[in-house]
């Protein structure tokens, strides 16, 4: 800042004010520029961080990198962060409850000002640490209960997702219908498995547990439940996959056993990403609003660093699924 101020004349409380993000005027801002520019400056924001307690940095942990579901939300993220001067710190803890709470103290140890979390563990006790040091958090995707009041969420409304794609399949007449879900204790698995039997009990009926397989969210995960259900002696008319990448692994699955859809297996997926648009067009998928999703997380965000000691007031914010028709479920 010395040497800045040696080339541009100005005074050092202008240069830091400026450096740290300050208004000044429009010729001081271009001399510091160009001085900037000359003297090859950098600025040290280990330093920084140290001196303000803020390192612009915010943690991100969620369960795989290869999950397209997780990757399409923590791009948006992103993007909105990125314009606000923040950088973003992305971990993965391999659906790994021991290496998610590892991901947290590493995060804590870098001075994260932020965390966001698609939780794996669903106690939410590796967040603890961050709590304990007030470092604010936004859960997205899947909602810890016990941590209600503590931490603030973007969630979709799973049961209303399962309900209305299940129940344009018992419309159709399925009675025998297969259901790949994700693992067993997450959020999202639970609220969706509710939005099943919801729609059954409306009609007087009970899905058979037989035909309700629980995955891991992989498309491998969904190839193998896929062959687990169309192995039975008796096959179901129709199949509701509930993630993106296990319904991946089903379609793979599908076309290697020649089963067409929607002759032979009338057949619901998740969310219209790309390789759905160009490949699978004529798909009925329930639509998650992934770059909503994302969006509203780092503002929500946002407003918790810009409260600066203030008490936060914590929200969950609830968004909608879109039932997207195609011709892959036919009547009985």
């Amino acid at each position: 800042m010395k040497d800045i101020a040696r080339v541009t004349g100005l005074g050092l409380a202008t240069i830091s004010k400026y450096l740290n993000g300050g208004n000044v005027r429009p010729k001081n801002k271009v001399l510091i520029d160009s001085a900037v520019k000359e003297l090859g400056f950098t600025i040290n924001m280990i330093a920084r961080s140290l001196k303000t307690s803020q390192s612009h940095t915010i943690g991100v942990v969620i369960p795989e990198l290869n999950q397209t579901f997780s990757t399409t939300i923590i791009t948006h993220v992103t993007d909105v962060l990125r314009n606000k001067g923040y950088a973003v710190l992305v971990c993965d803890c391999r659906t790994n409850e021991k290496l998610e709470k590892e991901m947290i103290g590493f995060l804590l140890d870098k001075r994260v000002d932020g965390i966001l979390n698609m939780p794996t563990s669903p106690n939410g006790e590796h967040l603890q640490p961050a709590l304990d040091r007030d470092v604010p958090v936004v859960l997205i995707d899947r909602m810890i209960p016990r941590l209600a009041g503590q931490v603030s969420a973007v969630v979709v409304d799973n049961v209303d997702a399962a309900h209305k794609a299940t129940t344009i399949l018992l419309d159709a007449g399925h009675r025998n219908i297969g259901i790949i879900l994700g693992p067993r204790g997450i959020y999202t698995s639970e609220h969706r498995c509710s939005g099943i039997e919801k729609a059954y009990a409306e009609r007087g009926l009970t899905a058979k547990a037989e035909n309700i397989v629980f995955s891991d969210y992989s498309m491998k995960g969904g190839y193998e439940a896929a062959k687990k259900l169309l192995s039975t002696s008796e096959l179901p008319s129709a199949l509701f996959v509930t993630n993106y990448d296990m319904t991946l692994g089903t379609i793979i699955a599908l076309n290697e056993m020649q089963i067409r859809v929607p002759e032979d297996l009338s057949f619901v997926g998740f969310d219209k990403l790309d390789a759905f648009g160009e490949i699978f067009r004529t798909l009925t998928l329930m639509k998650q609003p992934q770059n909503v999703i994302g969006e509203r997380a780092a503002h929500l965000l946002l407003n918790m660093l810009g409260k600066d000691k203030a008490p936060i007031l914590h929200q969950v914010i609830t968004l909608s699924a879109q039932l997207e028709l195609g011709t892959s479920v036919l009547a009985i």
